[in-house]
């Protein structure tokens, strides 16, 4: 497993939740294979942390890409996300749900010993499973030591859908088809709404 370049996620957020998908997540032992992310754009999608503009906490947003945005939501998990896209405009990719690759013992020890999918379906559960916190915004992930993201099986079979939990949107970024998952994997958080990505 190779240390992905931080130019890896220079592409817009569509195409780096894409391509993240497969990828590896390390950390202190523990390897987690993504498999499923959702998009978050600029001051155009009303779903995003970013459309209002830059604060103390979405600044990771902005940019340089390749680097950690984590977020605590409802003062309880921590949520990993990827920035991505062009310096200075805001981007970044949350991840989802992970499968196990490494580390199985501690990531059952950190999700209170729970076993199978339950344990990584959910943005919250990965945050959980890695131990991260809000210290590890604007990490560099392309960088050795601490949290990494490293090279995975390519995905050839993606499915996608529209984003989950955010009804505060307007409707047509409600409905935007942004949440990308591996097909026919187990380790997904919600199937809802997912269909076979188009080919071509």
């Amino acid at each position: 497993m190779n240390l992905l370049p931080e130019s890896f996620a220079a592409a817009d957020p569509a195409a780096t939740a894409r391509a993240l998908l497969g990828q590896h997540l390390v950390r202190d032992g523990v390897v987690l294979r993504i498999t499923e992310t959702e998009a978050y754009g600029a001051d155009d999608d009303t779903a995003s942390h970013a459309h209002r503009g830059r604060t103390p906490r979405n600044a990771p947003m902005f940019g340089p890409p390749g680097r950690a945005y984590v977020y605590l939501c409802y003062g309880i998990h921590h949520l990993l996300n990827v920035t991505c896209g062009p310096d200075g405009r805001a981007g970044a990719v949350l991840i989802r749900a992970c499968e196990p690759v490494e580390g199985l013992d501690l990531v059952r020890e950190r999700r209170g010993g729970k076993d199978g999918p339950v344990l990584l379906t959910g943005p919250g559960k990965v945050g959980a499973a890695l131990d991260l916190d809000t210290g590890w915004s604007g990490h560099p992930l392309w960088q050795p030591g601490g949290l990494e993201l490293r090279t995975g099986p390519v995905v050839t079979e993606a499915v996608v859908g529209p984003r989950i939990g955010i009804g505060y949107a307007e409707p047509a970024c409600q409905e935007a088809p942004l949440r990308f998952a591996v097909a026919g994997s187990r380790w997904v958080s919600h199937r809802r709404g997912l269909r076979p990505e188009r080919s071509g």
